[in-house]
């Protein structure tokens, strides 16, 4: 027993460390329905920041008592401050509002509330609470929980995102949509501040925006949803196929792609989420609602192309390509150049942003002899997600899967709160619509990345993919899948390198190649059997391409010498032989234009070069006179500004064509000599002149070059100080994020203090009212006896009036004969023993004074509490019965006397008698 319950807690810390790093498992390949919850509770995750206390208050009023529903309320919160959430949600909840202790298992009809400094997993619906490890400022409760309850809660996940500055929850809400569950956020129109709604709506994450006071409603109905309860147990009967088959020739028809062949089990699920929100208990009805609205055949053609993306996305398999894959690769690539890579459903450009940010670090690392760079080709079915990519702007919340040190280097902020990528990544990208399946591949590629595609497609349609990938990679190309996926029957294409972590590299067999199964919509350059007849038995098939070879030899024989340069004159590319035009310079390798331009060349380049850089347009110089080993020659000198492709724009072509010597005649002797010229002075007074104008260019050439040093040089200080600036913009913009935390922590704790004031204001009225309605005096003095309080019948004692409060009580006049109160007072202090004592003052009233000691909530002495009772009606009656006593006991006094000689006069009648008697016996 204790050993299953060790692989439980075992297996519950493995789901909350994954959790922990942000990974959402994708949907199971293998089964066509979705792993069932732990509960079928139904667990509603409330996100919300600044100014989200009185939606929290509205929304939570109106949840019945019976609703069934657990709330888990995730609110910004200062770390530093004791939550007063609880107490405040508790005056307008009808259910129980509780604080989440960890270990908690979620129940219906309860309210749980997130704690200061803590973020909140869920696993099999039991809260566990965890230490941050962001730091304050950069924490995002809400997407933690979030993506928590998606993991945890798969289909049945529900968010609802609140009043709120930043973005927080909009990448929880994605992952909840992924596996098919519902977003529902407060109207922006509502909200206090609704940066975090507007931006949930703005991610397509939200299903339903209401006001507060209409989302429990809305919640609830979608709960009563006759689907909901049954989605995950889903199968389609032999009556329904028709109708599907109906639903997906309708998409086809209003988006123009086919999800036929797409995987049966995700393809009902979200088809059925769409019939949950719209309240429809049947696909044959939802079918004809389809036909009916084309914005909802929009909405769930979007809902098929859900991707699971964001930056670093399964962590370990980016820390393997960038410690491992690549470094190898690059280094078995000494001779540098362009790589190539394709990241296929790319959704809205994490991944592809990512693959160049490690392949940007892993460049910088290695520092090659020969410069690398990546082109990517990044490729999705969904148009707007390739708009979003190519715009390279992400919310600050990517900080969750973003490091700080990479956040400063690759992105700037554009002053609106969201994240911008840096020119230098984007320009590595190139973004296009593309349906893999229709359309001709991306082929000559060095790495390929297909990691949130193959799980949504049915196994005939994978079988056909993954030759199709085998053939656009170059040999020994890197292939990545997704978590889930995996190279299926084709493991002849393709060899394992990490199997763990889906990397696959492609092998180079030729029996494959004439089996790609191209698209009908475009062809391959002749068709496997056409192939087969062109080549002779008992030969490999021919692999290369007389095209690429014909290209390589008009380029090395007749193409003119060339080199590719920036516009600082730094080589990039050579063409043909240059030797003749450029030469290594002395000293230090330098691969700069110019200086390795050959004597003579120098000076006709730069002044050519810096004009085509100014005038962006092509520039020619003729009969150019460059030294040569022991000779000259004449070069013509062509620089031309690259405009296009894209990868070469801002760059210069300089072209060099050498110029045929002036023609010579044979004399009789066999010799060779130039013409004769009939103008020999004429000639040599221009030659004159113009050597003169050649040393008057050369003056001005070096005074411009000088001048050009100094404004390198200056350029350079610029740069430097542009680069401090923008490393303290940088700072500011980190400090800016954290005091925009602090902010909404702020805030939510002003709300919470205000509403405390509130209901304080309210006791101290009640408390008021109660001291006045009694006609008690009673006087309030701290430790040092000050006056703290006093109720008005006070002022009829002592002289008081509103200032005195903090005067000592012995500077106050009264009317009152009592001058030990202050020292009674400090008694009391002392020994914590009320006393009691009668009193009276200078109108001939008497006060019963009771003082005792002022306790606070902690049990605290802190002063005392006096009280004065007027008792000038019992003292008087006290006197008139003390009077009325004395003068009944003077009437009992004469009359006891009076009685006392009645009695004697009796004894001496009765003597008298006896006397009598005896005489007359006698």
């Amino acid at each position: 027993m204790k050993k299953k319950n060790s692989q439980e807690d075992s297996k519950t810390e493995s789901k909350i460390a994954r959790q922990r790093t942000h990974i959402v498992p994708p949907p199971s390949e293998s089964g066509d329905s979705q792993p069932q919850p732990s509960t079928h509770i139904p667990i509603v995750g409330v996100g919300s920041s600044a100014g989200g206390l009185e939606a929290l208050e509205i929304l939570l009023s109106k949840v019945p008592v019976e609703a069934g529903i657990a709330w888990v309320v995730i609110q910004h919160m200062d770390p530093t401050q004791k939550g007063l959430l609880v107490e405040i949600l508790q005056r307008k909840v009808a259910i129980p509002v509780l604080q989440i202790r960890h270990g908690m298992r979620a129940q219906p009809n309860h309210v749980y509330v997130t704690p200061p400094n803590k973020d909140v997993s869920i696993v099999e619906g039991v809260l566990h609470l965890l230490e941050p490890e962001a730091p304050r400022g950069l924490r995002l409760p809400v997407d933690f929980f979030f993506r928590s309850l998606a993991a945890d809660q798969k289909f049945r996940s529900i968010g609802v995102v609140l009043s709120g500055m930043g973005s927080d929850g909009t990448l929880g809400l994605r992952a909840m949509k992924e596996q098919a569950g519902t977003g529902f956020a407060q109207d922006p129109e509502s909200a206090k501040f609704d940066s975090m709604p507007r931006s949930a709506i703005a991610a397509e994450v939200i299903d339903i925006v209401a006001p507060p006071e209409d989302l429990v409603a809305r919640i609830m109905d979608y709960l009563k949803s006759p689907t909901y309860s049954t989605l995950a147990n889903y199968e389609v009967s032999n009556g329904d196929t028709p109708v599907m088959e109906k639903v997906f020739a309708v998409l086809r028809m209003q988006s123009g792609h086919d999800f036929s062949q797409y995987k049966k089990s995700t393809m009902h699920r979200r088809i059925e989420r769409r019939m949950r929100l719209h309240q429809i208990p049947s696909i044959a009805e939802y079918l004809n609602y389809l036909r009916q609205n084309s914005v909802e055949g929009d909405l769930l053609f979007k809902e098929l192309l859900i991707g699971v993306t964001n930056f670093f996305r399964d962590a370990e398999v980016w820390k393997c390509l960038r410690h491992t894959i690549l470094p190898e690769y690059l280094a078995a690539r000494p001779e540098g150049g362009v790589l190539r890579a394709w990241t296929v459903g790319c959704s809205t450009g994490e991944e592809a942003y990512t693959l160049a940010i490690i392949f940007n670090e892993v460049v910088e690392e290695l520092k090659p002899v020969k410069p690398f760079s990546l082109q990517i080709f990044a490729t999705d079915l969904d148009k707007d997600a390739i708009e979003k990519a190519r715009a390279g702007i992400f919310p600050a919340n990517i900080a969750v899967d973003v490091s700080e040190e990479r956040l400063q280097r690759y992105f700037v902020e554009n002053g609106q709160g969201k994240m911008v990528i840096r020119q230098e990544i984007r320009e590595m990208i190139t973004f296009a619509p593309q349906n893999v399946i229709m359309h001709p591949p991306i082929t000559r590629l060095d790495f390929l990345t297909c990691r949130n595609l193959l799980i949504y497609l049915d196994a005939s349609l994978q079988k056909r993919l993954m030759p199709l990938f085998h053939y656009s990679l170059k040999p020994e190309g890197i292939m990545v899948l997704g978590s889930a996926e995996t190279v299926g029957s084709t493991t002849e294409l393709f060899s394992t390198l990490v199997e763990k972590m889906r990397i696959y590299q492609r092998v180079n067999t030729l029996s494959q190649m004439n089996r790609v199964p191209f698209s009908s919509n475009f062809t391959a350059v002749g068709s496997g059997k056409a192939r087969e007849s062109r080549e002779p038995q008992g030969r490999a098939p021919v692999t290369f391409s007389l095209q690429a070879l014909a290209d390589q030899v008009v380029l090395q024989q007749y193409s003119p010498a060339a080199v590719l340069v920036s516009k600082e004159g730094d080589i990039l590319y050579v063409n043909g032989k240059t030797g003749k035009y450029l030469e290594p310079a002395a000293g230090k390798a330098n691969w700069n234009v110019f200086a390795m331009a050959r004597e003579g060349l120098g000076d006709a380049l730069a002044e050519a070069f810096h004009r085509a850089v100014r005038q962006k347009k092509e520039v020619v110089v003729k009969s150019v006179s460059v030294g040569t080993n022991g000779g000259t020659q004449l070069v013509d000198l062509s620089i031309e500004p690259l405009k296009s492709p894209d990868a070469l724009s801002g760059m210069l072509m300089v072209v060099f064509h050498n110029v045929a010597e002036p023609l010579e005649t044979v004399t009789a002797g066999g010799s060779a000599k130039r013409a004769p010229s009939r103008h020999n002075t004429r000639v040599s007074t221009l030659a004159q002149e113009l050597q003169k104008a050649q040393h008057e260019l050369q003056l001005a050439r070096t005074e411009m070059q000088t001048s050009e040093e100094e404004l390198k040089s200056t350029n350079e200080e610029l740069q430097s100080m542009n680069e401090e600036l923008q490393s303290t913009n940088e700072e500011l913009t980190t400090s800016k994020e954290e005091m925009q935390s602090m902010n909404e922590e702020l805030q939510t704790v002003n709300h919470e203090l205000q509403a405390k004031v509130d209901e304080l204001s309210r006791t101290s009225n009640d408390m008021r009212n109660l001291l006045n309605s009694t006609d008690i005096a009673t006087l309030f003095l701290d430790e040092t006896l000050l006056v703290r309080r006093f109720t008005i019948q006070t002022t009829k004692i002592i002289k008081l009036i509103q200032t005195d409060i903090g005067r000592p009580i012995t500077d106050i006049v009264t009317t009152l004969h009592y001058p030990d109160l202050a020292d009674d007072a400090r008694e009391v202090l002392r020994t914590l023993a009320f006393c009691e004592k009668q009193v009276t003052a200078e109108d001939n009233k008497w006060f019963n004074v009771k003082i005792m000691p002022y306790r606070t909530q902690e049990n605290r002495i802190d002063g005392v509490v006096v009280t004065f009772t007027e008792i000038t009606a019992y003292k008087e009656l006290e006197v008139a019965l003390r009077t009325a006593k004395t003068d009944l006991q003077d009437e009992l006094e004469k009359t006891r006397k009076h009685l006392a000689k009645q009695t004697d006069l009796e004894g001496e009648h009765t003597q008298a008698r006896e006397d009598l008697s005896n005489e007359s016996r006698r």
